[in-house]
C-alpha cells in the first residue's frame, strides 16, 4: 500500500478535502499528519508574499491557540494587496513578457502599472483576460499585444500578430501554437489554419498565410479555436476583432481559460500541476474531478483569485509535508513537491535577514527606494537561479540546481556584496553613505549643467556611471569646460572631458580656496548612435562614495532592518527553527558573513518544504 501523508479527520468540512479522501481511496493509500505550525506559516508567506515570516511573525503564529488560526494567517496575508502583488507580478511577468530596469527598444513597452494595479485590487481574472486581448480604456495594458514582436519579423510564423495568437493561446487556454504556426503540427491537432485563424483576430489587414515561409496565396479569416464557443460575429475592423476574440477567451461556456488558470495556480503552489505539462491541457489531469470542481467553484466565486488560493491553501493537501520526486511511472499524488526558492525570492530572503537592500533608482536626479529584486534589472546570479530574460513568453522556469548557479553563490559579486555589507549593517559598522553634491539622472543625448560650492573639500569625486547602455564600451562621455572656480583664479580639468563608464576621477583640491565645481555633462555626439544607444549618470562628491547608495533613500524597507546581529534571530528567520547546540558551537567560531553565507547557500534554505 502507498503511504500519503494526509491529515485524518472523522468529518471532512473543506470541499477539497472531500475530494482528495476519495482520489486517497481510490489510490489505496493512507492518512495521516501535517506540518508544523513553522513549515506552515514559511510555507504560505513565501507563496503569498514572497517572503520570509520574520521570527516574531512565527512566534506569534505559534502561540496563537485558535483552531482557525491557518486560515486567518491566509486571509491575513491575502488581506496585504501590496506584499500580495509584489510577490505574484513575477509569475505575471514571466507569462506576459513584461520585464523591469530594462529598456524597451521600439513598440515595447511596459504593463507594470497596470498589472500592479490589477493584482492589489483582485481584478477577476476574466476581466484581466478582457484587458489584455482588447486594451480599449486609457490605462489598459496595450503593451502585451503593442510590439508583441521579440526578434523581428525573422519568418512568417514570427510576425507580431501570430505571436499575439500564440503568446495568448499558450497563456490563457495551454495550447501550444507555435509549431503549428509554420506548418500542420506533427505532435498535436492543431493545423496551420488554425493558428492563422486565431492571428487574424489580431491582424488589422487582410492575413496572408504561408507555410514554412512559402505563400500560399490564400487569406485567413478569424475563427476561434473551439469554434462551438463561436464565431467573428461579423466583426471587420481591429476594434471589432479583438472585441471579440477577448469575448471568445473570456465567455461563460469556455471553461478552457479558468481550468487553463486553476492548473497554473496549482502547480504554483503545490510545485505540480494538476495537467503536465500546463501548457498542454488537452492532457489527462491526475485528478479530472478535482480540476473541474476547482475550476466552477473558482467561476462560481466570480472568478476571485483570493478565494481561490484560500481554498487552496486552506485545504489538507497544502499543508501536507513536501515531497521529493516521484518513483511510479504514473504520477500518485502525495503533497506539495519541494520547491527550490525562485531568484526573486532568494534575493529578497537574502535582504530580509540582513537589512541589505538593493535600491530602485528614479530617472530623474532625487532619492532611490527599496526594492524587492523583480523591481531591478536580472543579475548573473538571479539569472542562473531561474530568472528569464523574458524576451518571450514563459510558463515554466528552469529552477533546478546547476553548475553555473553554483559558481554564482559561490563566487559571485551579487551575494557576496549583499551578504558582506548586511553583515556589516547588522553588526552597526556599515558607514553612512556620504551625499551627492550633484546628481545628473540618466542622461542621453541631453547635457547636465553642473555648478556645485565645494568650499573646504578636500577631494572632488567625478562619478560617472552607465546605466544601460546598448553598447557601453562605445561610449564616450564627460565634464566638458569642467573647471574649479575659486578667489584666486580658475583650473582647467582637461583630464575629466574624455571618459569612460564606469569611472571616477579623484581631483585633489585640498588647500588650494576653490569654491566651485561647474561642467556640462553629457554624451559626446558621436556615441549617440541608435546602435550605442547611451544612457549614463553623473554624480560628484566630495567625500569617497559608496557605490551602492549614490543617492538618499526613501521610505522604509520591505522587511523592518533586524536590531542587531544574532545567531538564533539567523537562524530563525533563514531556517525557521532555532539553531541545534552544535550549529551554535560552530557559529560562534565564524565570522557574520560566513554564517549567513553557510546558510543561504544550504538546501534548506533554498527549498519550500
Amino acid at each position: 500500500m502507498i503511504a500519503l501523508l494526509l491529515l485524518a479527520a472523522t468529518v471532512v468540512a473543506h470541499p477539497l478535502d472531500g475530494l482528495l479522501e476519495k482520489y486517497a481511496r481510490g489510490q489505496g493509500v493512507v492518512v495521516a499528519g501535517a506540518v508544523s505550525d513553522a513549515a506552515f506559516a514559511r510555507r504560505v508567506h513565501l507563496d503569498l508574499w514572497g517572503l520570509l515570516p520574520t521570527p516574531e511573525q512565527v512566534a506569534a503564529f505559534e502561540q496563537d491557540k485558535r483552531a482557525d488560526k491557518r486560515e486567518a494567517l491566509v486571509e491575513k496575508l491575502l488581506a496585504n494587496r501590496v506584499n500580495f502583488a509584489h510577490h505574484w507580478i513575477t509569475f505575471w511577468n514571466d507569462h506576459l513578457r513584461n520585464d523591469e530596469g530594462v529598456v524597451y527598444h521600439g513598440d515595447r513597452k511596459s504593463i507594470t502599472p497596470w498589472l500592479r494595479k490589477a493584482l492589489e485590487e483582485n481584478l477577476p481574472y476574466d476581466r484581466f483576460v478582457q484587458a489584455l486581448l482588447n486594451p480599449v480604456a486609457k490605462d489598459d495594458p496595450d503593451g502585451f499585444l503593442t510590439g508583441v514582436n521579440w526578434r523581428g519579423d525573422i519568418s512568417a510564423s514570427q510576425t507580431p500578430v501570430m505571436q499575439a495568437a500564440q503568446n495568448s493561446a499558450q497563456v490563457f487556454l495551454g495550447v501550444n501554437l507555435k509549431c503549428n504556426s509554420c506548418h500542420d503540427s506533427f505532435i498535436s491537432k492543431w493545423k496551420l489554419a488554425d493558428a492563422y485563424a486565431l492571428a487574424a483576430f489580431f491582424s488589422e489587414e487582410p492575413l496572408e498565410m504561408h507555410r514554412c515561409d512559402v505563400a500560399l496565396g490564400q487569406k485567413a479569416a478569424p475563427k476561434f479555436l473551439y469554434p462551438e464557443l463561436g464565431d467573428a460575429g461579423g466583426a471587420v475592423t481591429l476594434e471589432e476583432k479583438r472585441a471579440r476574440v477577448a469575448s471568445l477567451f473570456t465567455k461563460p461556456e469556455n471553461g478552457r481559460t479558468p481550468r487553463t488558470y486553476v492548473n497554473r495556480v496549482w502547480k504554483v503552489v503545490f510545485g505540480r500541476g494538476l495537467v503536465e505539462p500546463p501548457d498542454t491541457m488537452e492532457g489527462k489531469a491526475w485528478s479530472a474531478e478535482i480540476l473541474d470542481w476547482l475550476a466552477e467553484d473558482f467561476v462560481a466565486h466570480g472568478q476571485d483569485t483570493n478565494h481561490l488560493l484560500k481554498r487552496i491553501m486552506t485545504s489538507r493537501a497544502y499543508q501536507l509535508p513536501a515531497v521529493s520526486g516521484e518513483a511510479e511511472k504514473a504520477y500518485v499524488f502525495r503533497g506539495p513537491q519541494a520547491r527550490r526558492l525562485t531568484a526573486e525570492q532568494f534575493l529578497d530572503a537574502v535582504s530580509s535577514i540582513t537589512g541589505e537592500w538593493r535600491l530602485l533608482k528614479p530617472r530623474q536626479a532625487g532619492a532611490a527606494a527599496y526594492a524587492r529584486d523583480w523591481q531591478l534589472k536580472s543579475t548573473a546570479l538571479g539569472r542562473s537561479m531561474g530568472r528569464p530574460i523574458r524576451d518571450q513568453v514563459v510558463t515554466e522556469r528552469i529552477n533546478q540546481p546547476t553548475t553555473l548557479a553554483a559558481l554564482e553563490l559561490v563566487n559571485g559579486e551579487t551575494l557576496s556584496d549583499l551578504l558582506y555589507r548586511g553583515a556589516l549593517r547588522m553588526q552597526g559598522k556599515l558607514p553612512a553613505a556620504p551625499a551627492n553634491l550633484f546628481d545628473s539622472g540618466v542622461v542621453s543625448s541631453a547635457k547636465a549643467p553642473v555648478d556645485v560650492d565645494i568650499t573646504g573639500a578636500k577631494k572632488l569625486y567625478l562619478v560617472l556611471e552607465d546605466v544601460d547602455s546598448y553598447d557601453p564600451a562605445r561610449v564616450v562621455a564627460g565634464w566638458a569646460g569642467a573647471r574649479l572656480v575659486g578667489p584666486e583664479g580658475e583650473r582647467e580639468l582637461a583630464e575629466a572631458v574624455n571618459v569612460k563608464a564606469p569611472s571616477t576621477l579623484v581631483i585633489d583640491v585640498a588647500g588650494k580656496s576653490y569654491t566651485r565645481f561647474q561642467a556640462t555633462a553629457g554624451v559626446d555626439p558621436k556615441s549617440l548612435e541608435s546602435d550605442i544607444s547611451p544612457r549614463l549618470r553623473f554624480f560628484v562628491f566630495t567625500e569617497e562614495p559608496d557605490r551602492q547608495r549614490m543617492m538618499p533613500v526613501k521610505g522604509e524597507p520591505p522587511v523592518p532592518a533586524p536590531a542587531g546581529f544574532s545567531v538564533e534571530r539567523v537562524y530563525r528567520h533563514a531556517l525557521g527553527r532555532a539553531p541545534k547546540a552544535k550549529e551554535k558551537r560552530i557559529a560562534a567560531g565564524m565570522l557574520p558573513e560566513d554564517l549567513l553565507w553557510a546558510l543561504v547557500v544550504s538546501e534548506e534554505f533554498q527549498y519550500i518544504r
